[in-house]
C-alpha cells in the first residue's frame, strides 16, 4: 500500500516528511515539532513563551494564544480566537473572529472564517473553511474511541482517540460542514455546506 504522506496532499510542508511517521503522528507531537522549528528562525520573529510571531502579523484584541505556537509573515488571528496545545499558523493564513485552534497547522493563504474548530488537524494551502464548519477530533458518540482512517482502499487504525483532518491543498469547506475525525480530503476536494463526512464506518 502506498504510504499515507502529508507530502501527497500538501506543497512545501515545512516538517521533514522523513520525521513523521503519520499525520495523526505529527498532530499528537505539533508541540514539540514546533519548539523545534521555532529555534532556526530569524530576527523578523518576536519569540515570547515559546510563541513565535512575524512582525507582519496582526493579532487582534482578545486573541488567546497558549504555548507553543507558530503565526507567519503577513497572517491574522481575528478577535476572541482561542489557539491552544500547539498551533502553527503559515505565511497569508487567516483565522477568523472567535475560532479555535487545537493542535493542528493552517498552511499558507488559508482563510479559517469566523467561529470554526480545527482540533488535531492539518491543513494545506489556499484552502477556505466557511463560517461555523468544524474539523471534529473525537469520537464522543462511541464506546470505542479509536480513530481509524480510510486510503486507497484500506481501513487505517491509527493508534489515537484524537485526530481530526488532513485537507489537502486548495480545498473548500462550506459553511456548517462537519469533518468527521479521520477525514481525509484530497487537494482541491468541495465539501457542501451542511455535509457531514464520515469516511469510516464504526468500529
Amino acid at each position: 500500500m502506498e504510504q499515507l504522506s502529508i507530502n501527497n496532499f500538501i506543497a512545501e510542508f515545512p516538517f521533514s516528511d522523513s520525521e513523521i511517521e503519520s499525520p495523526w503522528n505529527f498532530t499528537s507531537l505539533i508541540k514539540e515539532n514546533i519548539l523545534k522549528y521555532i529555534k532556526s528562525l530569524n530576527d523578523d520573529f518576536q519569540i515570547t513563551n515559546n510563541i513565535a510571531i512575524h512582525k507582519t502579523a496582526i493579532i487582534e484584541n482578545g486573541a488567546v494564544l497558549k504555548s507553543p505556537g507558530f503565526i507567519g509573515a503577513n497572517s491574522f488571528v481575528g478577535a476572541n480566537s482561542y489557539l491552544r496545545e500547539g498551533f502553527f499558523i503559515a505565511d497569508n493564513a487567516h483565522i477568523g473572529a472567535n475560532c479555535e485552534i487545537k493542535s493542528s497547522y493552517i498552511g499558507k493563504s488559508s482563510a479559517i472564517a469566523h467561529l470554526n474548530y480545527i482540533g488535531n488537524t492539518i491543513i494545506g494551502n489556499s484552502v477556505n473553511f466557511e463560517a461555523g464548519s468544524i474539523a471534529a477530533n473525537h469520537y464522543n458518540e462511541r464506546d470505542d474511541k479509536s480513530i481509524f482512517v480510510s486510503y486507497n482502499g484500506q481501513l487505517i487504525a491509527t493508534g489515537v482517540t484524537k485526530f481530526g483532518s488532513l485537507v489537502g491543498d486548495g480545498c473548500k469547506i462550506g459553511a456548517n460542514a462537519v469533518l468527521s475525525p479521520g477525514t481525509l480530503l484530497l487537494k482541491k476536494t468541495i465539501v457542501k455546506r451542511l455535509e457531514l463526512v464520515d469516511q469510516t464506518t464504526e468500529q
